[in-house]
């Protein structure tokens, strides 16, 4: 046989292991494989091959069917068992084609019949790595995906949200349990609905409850359920919280409104991962994750003796705090445009500067969840696709109600030169699409010559 001289592997190339009881054939396939640019390991059974597998991944396992110890058909599943995505084709005689054919039932990718044609081998090996390849891209491709999902409600550049973002994803994969705070109407619980759909519970439920919305007396059956008779009218069994989050995130929003009682048997719930029914006579296992949410001083109330410290601890493993919207106005006009593409989907909808000016001076005490209400309002009382100063409220509209001014900066630092380029960007962006295109328009609103608004708008790549 005549082959191709042998070259040295290229950098990142797919790692290949040959697996044969013949010291010809990997011989024969390793100079072969080697001189496509592979880098090639060899096992002369699949002892051997179990080994390397210890420490080291493979892109590809090629190995014979009948091998002394552990043959083919082990190994595979041993393969298999170790969870391993690792591409495996088996080569066979004739003989025992039949087991090859079971073999791709038990997860082989394919089987090769020997003696093989060396182009007809090449070929195969290659098409498995392109499969391989391309599962893989399209893996990342759904990971990337619904990771930006996750946080499609979580709207802003702002350094104070990219700091959150990056605190969601590290401590996302982990089980710790998690506080959130932040005043009302930040968003703590789309916080806690991305942390969830970034952890490995994301396939399983996630289940919310405002501790302040439900009666004293009705939260132990909401929280841990009861037994058929535990009370007059349990006619039958009731799941509580707890176990419908089985394996998944249990939200308790407003966590500072939990009464004492109820704190002791929820820190007992947390410690033993057990809890017990309302009427029953045992206990049983859960596997929940909490995360709670609070806009109130929890380290005040703990001095004040209504919250416990030991529960405290047990919920604040990651403390993540998220900002209030008068500390990051530079996100302001991305949250409109998100808002309004949800509240209006079938139209386009533009603000009027002065409009855009009020929306950002003033302070927000309601933040995000008082942004939407107020948008909803104009986009009702507007008349056509551009909202107007006067659609707004009273509130925002007397200059006694908007004591910030413009910019703000947060507690945390900003990069000042990414701010100014975002505000540039848009201004730049707006005075364009108010002139409808037309520059000498757009520079007359914005008060620059025409090459300075030329040169601007070539700076930021507009």
């Amino acid at each position: 046989m005549a082959f191709a001289s042998s070259s040295t592997p290229r950098y990142n190339s797919p790692h290949l292991l040959i697996v044969d009881d013949e010291a010809s054939m990997r011989e024969v396939l390793e100079i072969m494989f080697h001189a496509e640019g592979y880098s090639v390991d060899v096992a002369a059974d699949g002892a051997q091959a179990l080994e390397k597998l210890q420490h080291q991944a493979y892109d590809l396992i090629l190995t014979d069917m009948r091998m002394p110890n552990i043959d083919g058909l082990e190994l595979l599943e041993r393969i298999r068992n170790l969870h391993t995505e690792t591409l495996v084709i088996m080569m066979t005689a004739y003989s025992t084609t039949a087991q090859a054919v079971e073999a791709m039932k038990l997860g082989a990718y394919d089987y090769i019949v020997k003696p093989f044609n060396n182009e007809d081998i090449r070929l195969t090996i290659k098409k498995a790595l392109e499969f391989s390849s391309l599962k893989h891209e399209n893996k990342h491709l759904r990971s990337e995906l619904d990771r930006r999902n996750s946080f499609e409600r979580l709207t802003g550049k702002s350094a104070a949200m990219q700091q959150l973002y990056t605190l969601i994803e590290k401590v996302a994969p982990t089980t710790a349990s998690v506080l959130i705070s932040g005043e009302s109407g930040t968003g703590k619980e789309l916080v806690a609905k991305a942390i969830h759909r970034n952890s490995l519970r994301a396939e399983r439920s996630f289940v919310a409850i405002n501790c302040g919305a439900v009666p004293e007396n009705l939260l132990e059956n909401e929280l841990f359920g009861h037994e058929k008779g535990a009370f007059t009218g349990a006619d039958q069994r009731k799941e509580g919280l707890f176990d419908q989050a089985d394996g998944g995130t249990l939200f308790l929003d407003e966590i500072a409104e939990l009464p004492l009682q109820m704190q002791v048997k929820l820190l007992r719930a947390l410690q033993e991962k057990e809890i017990r029914p309302i009427g029953g006579n045992k206990d049983h296992q859960v596997d929940v994750r909490i995360i709670a949410a609070t806009n109130r001083d929890l380290k005040a109330l703990i001095e004040a003796q209504e919250f416990r410290q030991d529960l405290f601890y047990r919920l604040n493993v990651v403390h993540l705090q998220v900002p209030p919207l008068r500390h990051r106005r530079e996100d302001i006009p991305l949250l409109i445009e998100a808002i309004c593409r949800v509240l209006a989907p079938q139209r386009i909808l533009r603000i009027s500067p002065p409009m855009m000016r009020a929306l950002l001076d003033y302070a927000w005490p309601g933040n995000v969840r008082e942004l939407e209400n107020v948008l909803e309002r104009s986009i009702i009382l507007s008349e056509d696709d551009m909202l107007e100063f006067a659609s707004l409220p009273a509130s925002i509209t007397e200059s006694e109600n908007r004591p910030a001014p413009t910019a703000l900066l947060p507690e945390e630092g900003m990069d000042i030169e990414a701010y100014l380029r975002e505000v540039e960007t848009q201004l730049l962006s707006q005075a364009l699409e108010r002139s409808n295109g037309i520059k000498k328009k757009a520079a007359r609103l914005l008060h620059l010559s025409f090459r300075s608004l030329r040169y601007r708008l070539e700076k930021l790549g507009l």
